[in-house]
Formats: C-alpha cells, structure tokens, sequence
C-alpha cells in the first residue's frame, strides 16, 4: 500500500471536543511564586540527600536509589476505577508520612465533576496508538 493512501491512527492534540478549548492563560503566566519557591527547595533538599548519601556510602548507593526509584514510579496500574497507588514509591521516597491536601480537603476523583475513564482510549494512549492525554479529568 502507498503511504499516501493510508489514514494515520494518529489523535489530533487541538482536538477540542476530546480535549475541551485550549487556554493561552497558562502558558503567558507563570506559577506563583511560592509554587516555584516549593519545586527549587524540593530540588535542593534532594540533592543535598544524594551528597549525604554519597558521602556517607559511596558513590553506588544514590545510583541505586535512582534507579529503584526509577522502576518503581513505572509501575502501574491499567487506566479504570481503581487508580494507580504507587505504594512502593511512597515508602521508598518518605512521602508516606507526608500529609496532602487531599488527604484533608478531599480526593479529586471523588468530585461530581469528575468524568469517568474512556479505557479504550487510555489505552490507545498507553499503547502509542493515540496522542493526548488519557482522560480530560474535570470540566
């Protein structure tokens, strides 16, 4: 077959019946300050942790740790009812013990605004057969 004559499986990005309408709001403004004040001390704190623990075990132990890290932030569950935890991650990076705003003002995916996963199209997604994002969350 000629590949002229072939229709591409490809999902449009700006597909805005799928996507909803693309704001230009988020990328003109930047994040606030504080947000960004939170991400450079998350960063910093960390590295500061793999010097510490280089120093204190060698070089191997941060690349270790990278790696599980690695592995275990890959490892989920399909698309559905039942979302991905990420348990192992958790225990290994400390945010177990960390306490989010959902865990005092209320889990996202319990909202009434909350649309239902299209699993054919999360797949599609996962497989590579479709581009954008697994499930528009809210409206």
């Amino acid at each position: 077959m000629d590949s002229e004559k072939m229709i591409p499986l490809e999902g449009r990005r700006d597909d805005p019946l799928r996507y909803g309408l693309h704001g230009v709001k988020s990328d003109i403004i930047e994040p606030h300050p504080l947000e960004s004040a939170y991400r450079s001390s998350k960063a910093k704190q960390e590295e500061m942790k793999k010097k510490i623990l280089m120093n204190t075990y060698g070089a191997a132990f941060p690349m270790k740790m990278e790696l599980d890290r690695q592995i275990l932030s890959k490892f989920q569950r399909p698309l559905g009812v039942i979302p991905s935890s990420f348990m192992g991650l958790e225990a290994m990076t400390g945010t177990l013990e960390s306490f989010g705003f959902e865990d005092y003002l209320n889990d996202p995916r319990e909202s009434e605004s909350f649309h239902p996963v299209d699993m054919h199209h999360a797949m599609e997604v996962r497989l590579g057969l479709s581009k954008g994002p697994p499930q528009p969350s809210f409206t």
